[in-house]
C-alpha cells in the first residue's frame, strides 16, 4: 500500500548571504578538533546502535536515550560537514553539542519513534538499503561505508564522490566572484539531504524507506510517497 505522508527525516539549511572567498582553503584545519571528537562519537555511536539494534529486535522500542545521543552524533556531524566540504555553507563555526542548535544554519530533524518493527530491523540496515547504498556510494564516495558497517568509528562524507566535486567547482566560482551559485547549492543540498536520509534509515531511526528522489534546496519539503515494507 502507497500512502502519502510527511518523511521522517528532515533535513534544512541556510546559505549564508556572505561566504570569504578564501576561509574554505583552510577549514580543513579549522575542522580538525571536530574530527577529532567525533571519533570517539561515531564509536560511541557504533557501540550503541548495536544495543538498539537488540533492543528493537526484542521490544519493538529504539531506546530513547540512545536515540537522541545517536541523532546529536549525526546532527553533529552534519553540521561539520555543511560547514566544511560537503557544501561550504556557512562560515560560522560549528558548536559543540549533541544538542539542537536552532540558531545554526544546518538543521536536522528525527522525531522519535514511538514503535519499530522488530522484523524489518534485521534486514533494513543493509538488505533493503542496498540499493540506496549504492547510490550513495556515487554521491558520497567513501562516506557511504558508514551505511553498510554500522561499527565504523569515523563516518564523514566530506570531501568525497559527487557531492565533494560540485563543492570544490562552487569554491572556485565563490574565490573569483564572491557569490555561491544558488542552484548549485541546491542541487548539493539535495544530494546531501538523500545521504543523510539514508544514514538515519540504516541506523534504525525510521522504519520508513528513504525515497528515491533528490529534493533540492535549502528547505526541506519534508513531504513524500512512502511505500511501507512488509
Amino acid at each position: 500500500m502507497t500512502v502519502a505522508s510527511h518523511y521522517p527525516v528532515r533535513v534544512d539549511a541556510r546559505l549564508d548571504p556572505h561566504l570569504s572567498r578564501w576561509l574554505w582553503l583552510v577549514k580543513w584545519i579549522l575542522s580538525v578538533p571536530h574530527y577529532i571528537v567525533l571519533v570517539f562519537l561515531w564509536i560511541a555511536f557504533a557501540v550503541l546502535s548495536v544495543v538498539a539494534f537488540f533492543a528493537i529486535l526484542f521490544t519493538g522500542r529504539y531506546p530513547r536515550p540512545i536515540f537522541e545521543f545517536n541523532l546529536g552524533v549525526l546532527r553533529w556531524g552534519w553540521r561539520v560537514s555543511y560547514y566544511a566540504y560537503s557544501a561550504l555553507g556557512t562560515d560560522r563555526y560549528p558548536p559543540f553539542t549533541l544538542a539542537e542548535v536552532p540558531e545554526y544554519p544546518a538543521q536536522l530533524h528525527v522525531p522519535y519513534p514511538e514503535h519499530l518493527s522488530r522484523g524489518l530491523v534485521l534486514v533494513k540496515w543493509w538488505l533493503l538499503a542496498l540499493p540506496h547504498l549504492l547510490i550513495v556510494g556515487v554521491l558520497a564516495g567513501g562516506g557511504a561505508w558508514f551505511a553498510v558497517n554500522s561499527d565504523t568509528d569515523n563516518y564523514s562524507w566530506t570531501g568525497g564522490g559527487l557531492i565533494g566535486l560540485l563543492v570544490f567547482v562552487a569554491a572556485i566560482v565563490l574565490t573569483f566572484t564572491g557569490h555561491y551559485p544558488r542552484g548549485l547549492y541546491d542541487f548539493i543540498l539535495g544530494l546531501n539531504r538523500w545521504v543523510l536520509r539514508v544514514a538515519a534509515y540504516t541506523a534504525l531511526m525510521t522504519d520508513a524507506y528513504p525515497p528515491f528522489r533528490l529534493d533540492s534546496g535549502g528547505e526541506d519539503p519534508a513531504t513524500t510517497t512512502i511505500t511501507p515494507v512488509a
